[in-house]
Order: C-alpha cells, then sequence, then structure tokens
C-alpha cells in the first residue's frame, strides 16, 4: 500500500505509547472505596475453615473476621458484607437463628462495629436461606412452596435485629415480592430510618453460585427458580428496579455480575441511586482455578474483570478480592 502524506490523519494509537500516556488517559478508574468485601462468619470453630472452591476465601471466626474488617479499613475497602453460618442444629423451617438477636450474624455485627465503628460500612445479608433446614430464602407453605407474604414478616422482623446490631446497611436478597418496602418499613418503625437498604434488584437464578452453598453450608435442595429471575430475561428486571425505587431502595445491586453486564449497564443508566454489582463465587473460582493451572495471569484477570464490572456502571463492586485489590490500588 502507497502511504501519502500524513495518512492516515487519525492515529488513536498515539495515545497508547506507554503505560503513563495509557494511565493518563484512561476512561475508567478503580479505587479502593469502590470494592465490598463480602465475608462468611460461622458459629462453633476456633479456626478458620477454608473454601475448596474458593480458594483463598474461609469461613471466620469472630477473632479472624475482626482482623478482616481491619485489614479491610487499613486497604481502604468502603464496605464489608456479612453471612451468617449458623450450626446445623439451629437449623429449623423458620430460620430463628437469623432473627436471633444472639444468633451468629448479629454477633458478628456486634463484633465487627466494635472493632471498626463508623471506619467501614458494615453491611448484612438480609435472607432465611442460611438458616433454614430446607435451604430456601423464605419460609415453605402446605406444598412446599415459598410463601411471599409469611417471609416478608420474617424478613421484617430480621431487618430489625440486623440494625440493632450495628448494621449500617441491610440487603434485602431473597427476591420476594415487596421484600424493600417491608424492610424499610420495619426499619422505620423502630425509629431507624438511618439504616440503609441495598436491595438485591437483579438477581437471577445462576449456575454461578455454586461455590457460594459450601460457604454458607447450604441445606437446599432443588433449586430457587421461583423466585430468582431468568437468565434470559432483561424487561423483568427493568420492573424489579423500577418496584424496588418506589418502595425506598436507596441502592440497588446486579447479581452475578460478570454474566450480566448488559443489564448493569441497562440498570446504571436508568437510576439516579448507586448501583452495586456483585462478582460472585462462580466468577472469582474460574479465575482462581485458570490462574492455579497457569491458563491466565491472575492478577491481570481479576482487575480486567472488575473494570469492566466498573466500566458497566457500577458505583461498587462487592468481590472476594476487594482487600487484596485495594491494596494493590493505593
Amino acid at each position: 500500500m502507497t502511504v501519502y502524506g500524513s495518512f492516515p490523519g487519525a492515529r488513536p494509537r498515539r495515545l497508547r505509547t506507554t503505560p503513563a500516556m495509557r494511565r493518563m488517559v484512561a476512561e475508567t478508574r478503580l479505587h479502593p472505596a469502590d470494592l465490598i468485601l463480602p465475608a462468611f462468619v460461622r458459629e462453633g470453630i476456633s479456626e478458620p475453615v477454608a473454601i475448596s472452591a474458593m480458594p483463598g476465601v474461609q469461613q471466620h471466626t469472630l477473632d479472624t473476621l475482626r482482623k478482616a474488617a481491619v485489614e479491610a479499613v487499613d486497604a481502604g475497602v468502603a464496605g464489608i458484607m456479612l453471612f451468617g453460618v449458623p450450626v446445623d442444629e439451629k437449623k429449623d423451617a423458620a430460620g430463628n437463628a437469623g432473627t436471633d438477636p444472639d444468633g451468629i450474624l448479629q454477633v458478628a455485627l456486634r463484633a465487627v462495629r466494635a472493632e471498626v465503628g463508623d471506619d467501614l460500612v458494615v453491611m448484612s445479608d438480609l435472607c432465611l436461606d442460611e438458616y433454614t433446614d430446607h435451604g430456601h430464602c423464605g419460609v415453605l407453605d402446605e406444598l412446599g412452596r415459598v410463601d411471599n407474604d409469611a417471609t416478608l414478616e420474617r424478613y421484617a422482623e430480621m431487618a430489625q435485629v440486623q440494625a440493632d446490631a450495628g448494621a449500617h446497611v441491610v440487603g434485602p436478597s431473597g427476591m420476594m415480592d415487596g421484600q424493600v418496602g417491608v424492610v424499610r418499613e420495619a426499619l422505620d418503625s423502630i425509629g431507624r430510618d438511618d439504616v440503609a437498604v441495598l436491595a438485591y434488584t437483579v438477581k437471577y437464578s445462576s449456575a454461578f453460585y455454586g461455590p457460594f452453598r459450601e460457604a454458607v453450608g447450604s441445606s437446599l435442595t432443588g433449586d430457587r427458580k421461583t423466585y430468582q429471575q431468568d437468565p434470559a430475561n432483561v424487561r423483568e428486571s427493568l420492573r424489579e428496579l423500577a418496584l424496588d425505587l418506589d418502595e425506598g431502595a436507596d441502592m440497588v445491586m446486579v447479581k452475578p455480575a460478570g454474566p450480566y453486564l448488559d443489564v448493569l449497564a441497562k440498570v446504571a443508566e436508568s437510576v439516579d441511586v448507586p448501583v452495586a454489582a456483585y462478582q460472585i463465587s462462580g466468577e472469582y473460582a474460574m479465575i482462581e482455578a485458570a490462574a492455579e493451572r497457569g491458563w491466565i495471569d491472575r492478577e491481570k484477570a481479576i482487575l480486567e474483570s472488575l473494570t469492566g464490572i466498573k466500566r458497566a456502571g457500577a458505583d461498587m463492586i462487592l468481590t472476594y478480592w476487594a482487600t487484596e485489590v485495594a491494596r494493590g490500588l493505593r
């Protein structure tokens, strides 16, 4: 090909010439304050328990959870989302360990708040699945179906005990119709209008939750397709979004993150509240497994995956790499 004069006139490669140049013109930047650390605390253990499907992640004791919270603060992480794992003997059909003021999650909330105060946004998963002997996110009716409205009554009680235990933010994640409004009303009724609601607005029935089931000691048989969303649908997610906002959600979430970046982008374009995305256990496990086999560069893959989530519109990202990545960004 013959090149005439200054052809081509447009040379975008000029802005890719050096690492400093690429850094200067970057359109999307990760910051430690974008990150939230999900953490599991297990009742009845004296040492942390490794989660085999999630290398580097563990079920914490109260002591190691406090340490993890302090490390997150030191790294500049914005928040921590707590999940309680009770002993099996305390699981029952109604998930009463989840509303016991002395249940493992409430004990953990108090411990973390005592350790870090307001230096970290302390969040609590508001769902029954960890505490029910059938593993579903709600109570069951006589036919074995999840009873939406009976479950809402349990969520209201959970919200109140979690607020009393010190949660800055509660995250209703069970995908019951009306859950955000019920939780908001329950909090306001006890004078806790200071506690924010992070709505799990878009939560798909995903194959990528597998390692999480080990992490929380799930007792689930069957699936959650009657309440979690169909991965084929987008308009359904936008309808859920409108309902959650109308019910008073302070923040909204898309879960999983990576397989649903298109949905995340649509949600982010539609709202004027902060948008979170949860990079879930299966997303974590795939990168760790491929890196362990030498198939990908672990650190680069982690940052690329998180940058993609941020670029799609997430203001906050829940990721099991939160503390590690935050340290590297500082």
